[in-house]
């Protein structure tokens, strides 16, 4: 069952490979893409539920035993991610087989998407930081050539940054962990745990937690997301979605990995420092999604209230806090992917990605109104919806852990992520339409699936969360006990 394991990397990185011979045969590439999404997370449930019954399962490759080999570890949360991560992109893979366009579709754009998603599952499921970095920069790789991906001039010009703010945040991953390995000897996460435990977080350590801090913190778009709202403004809808379910997430992944395996020994980092940025990017993005028009440029700064509000959970440390960041999480992956489909569509449909220059498409396409309502009230964490439990619980945490300012803002940006969709639902769709119907657009089926199949995932998160508590609460624990992962790892006391 342990060799699993390797199977959410290779799976998508072999298809990928394949379909480079393909390039012309476009059913082919989107057969064996989305078959390759489907297959990891089928692979990732049988996983799950095995380290549910069995604990924490351990891959050692070519039988290094760790420290000394590359491992990948699975546990409740990265498999968890794992299979969120491919649900979405199977959704989004038929989103974007009806809209991209064969022009971009013989790009090689769904050899991009796999290798970006191997990247993704690779980082989740990496028991050795080398190789976090390794899967960091197969991820990244691909995204620039998607983010670039029919190279139109704003496409570009937004490329440019991203690609430098990687590659800036990489040198200094890069740097951190030259350092980490000169202290401590090590660079297996259960045995940096262990070894940082025995010599103690001094300020060495607790310099080079700081610098880990800031690499994941602008991969996250924790306090640093300057680069975000373009970058993810320009790419087509399909490809924009999975930035906005994804790529942050691995950032947020890392830091509670590593805030809670290896740096937790500094209550000043873990608490304050992640608090106060946690904070700082509430504001600033709750601002952002206020002041703008642009219903892309709107839907951007939601992601980082999102970030902002997930870090709660890591700054405050209590159980109900990490339970309701993981739920969160999932919750956030599914619903900013069903909300970046659907103004993707919106801007299809009329041309324009501005609020004045749209109004009463509600008359002429009720389903994609009514989709994007509920997809509002579950990002406000309105229940029944799957937003309402992640933000409860962070919430009963932070008032455990005496954190009143933290909760305060937590709850304070839903007010503001509620008011600039409701913006968005009262000026896109009410008033009177602007499309007549000789000039009307259809919008297919084939279009809605993937945004019909996201909201009822909401509402399943929403509705039946106790399916998923074991997991969570599995997931937490491992999180807030270092030496049960240590233990699996590297097998002491068996």
């Amino acid at each position: 069952m342990n060799n699993l394991l390797v199977l959410p990397m290779v799976i998508p990185i072999l298809t990928a490979m394949l379909l480079v011979f393909f390039r012309q045969n476009l059913m082919i590439q989107r057969g064996l893409s989305i078959l390759a999404s489907i297959s990891v997370v089928v692979i990732g449930g049988i996983l799950l539920n095995d380290v549910l019954a069995n604990g924490i399962m351990v891959l050692e490759f070519s039988g290094w035993k760790a420290p000394y080999g590359i491992a990948f570890v699975g546990d409740s949360f990265s498999l968890l991610l794992v299979v969120t991560t491919n649900i979405i992109t199977a959704l989004c893979l038929w989103y974007a087989m009806h809209t991209i366009g064969e022009q971009r579709e013989k790009m090689f754009f769904y050899t991009f998407v796999l290798i970006m998603v191997a990247g993704v599952n690779g980082s989740f499921l990496t028991g050795d930081i080398f190789n976090l970095f390794v899967c960091f920069e197969v991820m990244l790789v691909a995204s620039y050539g998607l983010v670039s991906l029919g190279g139109e001039r704003i496409q570009l010009k937004e490329s440019i940054t991203y690609v430098v703010v990687n590659v800036i945040a990489s040198w200094f991953f890069l740097l951190a962990m030259a350092y980490l390995y000169g202290v401590v000897g090590t660079l297996n996460m259960a045995h940096l745990s262990e070894r940082i435990a025995e010599m103690g977080q001094t300020p060495l350590l607790t310099t080079i937690s700081i610098i880990f801090l800031l690499v994941f913190a602008l991969k996250a778009g924790l306090l640093l997301f300057f680069w975000l709202p373009g970058s993810y403004s320009v790419p087509p809808t399909a490809i924009a979605a999975i930035f906005a379910a994804l790529l942050t997430k691995v950032g947020i992944y890392a830091l509670f990995r590593t805030f809670t395996l290896l740096f937790y020994h500094n209550e000043i980092v873990t608490q304050y420092v992640i608090g106060g940025m946690a904070a700082v990017t509430l504001i600033l993005g709750s601002l952002g999604a206020i002041a703008y028009k642009d219903i892309k440029q709107i839907a951007a700064f939601n992601i980082v209230i999102a970030v902002g509000f997930i870090l709660v959970g890591l700054a405050v440390g209590t159980p109900s806090a990490i339970e309701g960041s993981i739920y969160y999480l999932m919750h956030d992956m599914l619903v900013k992917a069903l909300l970046y489909l659907l103004i993707g569509t919106i801007v299809y449909l009329t041309g324009t990605a501005h609020i004045d220059k749209m109004s009463g498409l509600i008359r002429n396409y009720p389903v994609l109104g009514w989709l994007f309502f509920i997809a509002m009230l579950s990002l406000a964490g309105i229940p029944p919806l799957s937003g309402f439990l992640g933000k409860i619980l962070v919430g009963q945490g932070a008032i455990e852990a005496g954190a009143y300012g933290l909760v305060a803002l937590a709850f304070l940006s839903s007010i503001f992520v509620l008011y600039s969709l409701l913006k968005i639902f009262k000026g896109c769709f009410w008033g009177e339409t602007i499309i007549g119907e000789d000039v009307e657009k259809p919008l297919r089926f084939k279009i809605m699936l993937p945004c019909l199949i996201l909201t009822a995932g909401t509402f399943f998160l929403g509705l039946g969360p106790e399916l998923l508590a074991d997991y969570v609460k599995d997931a937490a624990y491992t999180l807030l006990h270092p030496d049960v992962y240590i233990e699996a790892v590297l097998g002491k006391g068996r």
